[in-house]
């Protein structure tokens, strides 16, 4: 029977094993949740519209490109109630059943919308079934990540959270790889006809191999230690949700808000710059994928160095020094973006997501560490996916709002700097939290 001090201290050969294995596990399923959702994102922004919405994007192009980024909203507004279902049963049942469970279904809908019908095919029946399936993706996303970033944060030796946490989120930047190299794959080697015709459900349909190889990794991995103790004691609450409800509001309440910004600027990188500097700029498309895949890795890099640096400075201070990196560059990335120039483009987001990374990478630890763990799913993935709907859900459409009522790609700068502001505060008003126990009986 493992005490809560030593939930954070187990080593040994076989403990690294496990822990590799929940590593991957972790970021395989994060990658699967990502790409299935930026294939779809990035092609709302230059394709969707005139397959699914046809007439509306014949008589009001602009319209159709605002309503087509809004159904990459639609999905958020189902991920709380994901995140209260899969953190209820988390809660209850155990961190590993219900990641498999998000995992699958989230593959299914995906690979469904690789065979959808179109708008010439069926007529209105398409955006109804389009949209259909992409709630039922924004309900699995509202549970995987809770689930993930627990399976990580809770096998984490005590000074390494913050950098296990991070292995959940950099599969956002490694799922827009896979989605941006394959876009960019098929954009280049077929023609513009024949990719609308059919190339574009190719990406969808590939999300089938990548379940696979998921769900294989993660039957692998062992259930949550922390869990395993909770078990043990019959710790686990009857009902997590009305515990969190009435005891816990402040904390919700703070990872909401920490979110905000970061989830925001970074529906920029992944859906509305390509539209801008596509339609609106009129870049060549296949350019533009390769720079935004070449950002990803720098996002990549900058997440796991905020999830490492969190460790050694502490979360607040990392969270902190990523948003005024955000906050700083906004205008002047904008400047370059509108040079029109491939090159400057490249590094405006490159520089991008140097604040992105820090603000993203420690994110899962601090959030784990606000919780006790009778209620900690369901915590973490209610403030995360509340924090996505008042953040990313709708950035893409405010910011295509903003742009066709301003003609000014700045006002879109000036709105991520004030949602930069707003998370920063929520960053210090959670205050510090490295180091605090996990285990059961720990109480903050």
């Amino acid at each position: 029977m493992t005490t809560p001090s030593q939930v954070d201290t187990l080593t040994g050969p076989s403990t690294r094993r496990e822990e590799r294995k929940v590593l991957a596990g972790t970021l395989v399923g994060t990658t699967i949740e990502w790409y299935d959702f930026f294939i779809f994102a990035q092609l709302t922004a230059t394709l969707l519209s005139p397959l699914f919405l046809a007439p509306l994007n014949e008589s009001n192009p602009g319209l159709a490109q605002i309503l087509s980024f809004a159904l990459i909203g639609i999905s958020f507004l189902f991920r709380p109630l994901g995140a209260v279902i899969a953190g209820h049963l988390g809660d209850r049942m155990g961190r590993k059943a219900m990641l498999v469970f998000t995992l699958v279904m989230m593959g299914a809908a995906t690979a469904l919308i690789g065979m959808l019908p179109t708008y010439a095919q069926i007529g209105a029946w398409a955006p109804v079934l389009l949209i259909l399936l992409r709630v039922i993706q924004g309900f699995s996303a509202g549970g995987e990540w809770g689930g993930a970033a627990l399976m990580a944060v809770e096998h984490a030796p005590l000074n390494k959270r913050g950098l296990f946490g991070a292995y959940p989120q950099i599969g956002v930047p490694v799922g827009m790889i896979l989605a941006t190299g394959l876009l960019f794959f098929l954009n280049s080697s077929m023609s513009k006809e024949d990719f609308a015709a059919w190339g574009w459900r190719v990406p969808f349909l590939l999300s089938i191999v990548l379940i696979v190889v998921g769900y294989l990794i993660r039957r692998a991995v062992a259930e949550s230690p922390v869990f395993q103790e909770m078990a043990l004691r019959k710790k686990e609450s009857k009902a997590p949700l009305g515990e969190l409800i009435r005891n816990h509001k402040l904390p919700v309440l703070y990872s909401t808000l920490i979110f905000i910004g970061n989830n925001a600027a970074g529906y920029l990188l992944i859906a509305f710059f390509i539209s801008y500097a596509t339609r609106t700029l009129k870049m060549p498309t296949p350019q533009i994928l390769l720079a935004t895949t070449l950002a990803s890795f720098g996002w990549l890099i900058f997440t796991l160095v905020g999830g490492w640096l969190s460790d050694k400075i502490g979360r607040v201070k990392t969270f902190l020094a990523g948003y005024a990196i955000v906050f700083a560059w906004m205008l002047p990335m904008f400047a370059l973006i509108d040079t029109k120039n491939i090159w400057l483009y490249g590094v405006a987001l490159f520089v991008l997501t140097i604040g992105l990374g820090l603000s993203y990478g420690p994110m899962s630890a601090m959030y784990a560490e606000m919780f006790p763990a009778n209620v900690r799913y369901s915590g973490i993935s209610i403030g995360y996916a509340f924090g996505a709907i008042l953040g990313g859900a709708f950035a893409a459409t405010i910011a295509e709002t903003l742009l066709q009522s301003t003609k000014w790609a700045g006002s879109i700068g000036i709105y991520i700097m004030v949602l930069c502001v707003i998370s920063a505060i929520g960053v210090v008003l959670a205050k510090e939290t490295k180091g605090r126990p996990l285990g059961v009986s720990a109480h903050h």
